[in-house]
């Protein structure tokens, strides 16, 4: 592939979407201070689905691997966001995954953890950002080729295992609001 190609790749149209959703995602869990569950929830419900169709949409790469990719995600950031979201997930962190390779042979229930999944998803996620922001040129290719290659083969069955436990805490506050509603509106005479 010559430079003309890789350009055009690393600038393609859904590479800059999947980019400015990779973006926005890394961003809500860098915040100084954590948001309340609800408004975490309410944007993780919204922007887990647009990372995933993203990232399914991202152009084929070949990978050159002239130079080692770097790693920005230190072991201090992947915990610093992994705590975060346990501390915003509560009691709520812990969730039944059956689409583990555990499961596949075990009688007993599998559980998992909203913060590991997410933290796991921004580590790769927050790699191939980074390296777009420093604009390094020659790894850009590279990094979209691991993270796309990570997201059939890791991230993407994480992030859709994390959206049971994060659409039922969101169906729930929804049923709530609605019968809260319904039990205050007058009957109808």
């Amino acid at each position: 592939m010559d430079k003309r190609d890789n350009h055009a790749i690393i600038y393609d149209k859904q590479v800059i979407e999947f980019m400015a959703v990779a973006v926005e995602f890394c961003s809500l869990l860098e915040q100084d201070a954590a948001p309340a569950r609800g408004e975490w929830v309410g944007h993780m419900v919204k922007l887990l689905p647009l990372l995933y169709l993203k990232a399914w949409l991202l152009p084929e790469a070949v990978p050159s691997f002239s130079e080692e990719l770097p790693a920005f995600v230190k072991e201090e950031d992947y915990n610093r966001v992994a705590h975060t979201v346990e501390k915003v997930m509560g009691e709520e962190n812990v969730y039944l995954d059956v689409f583990v390779e555990e499961m596949r042979y075990s009688d007993t229930p599998v559980t998992s953890f909203v913060s590991e999944a997410i933290a796991d998803i921004y580590q790769d996620v927050r790699d191939l950002v980074s390296v777009y922001q420093f604009e390094l040129t020659a790894q850009m290719n590279d990094a979209l080729y691991v993270c796309r290659e990570h997201f059939f083969t890791y991230w993407g069955q994480k992030l859709v295992n994390v959206m049971r436990p994060l659409h039922a805490l969101k169906s729930r506050e929804w049923t709530f609001a609605n019968e809260d509603m319904h039990n205050e509106e007058e009957p109808w005479d």
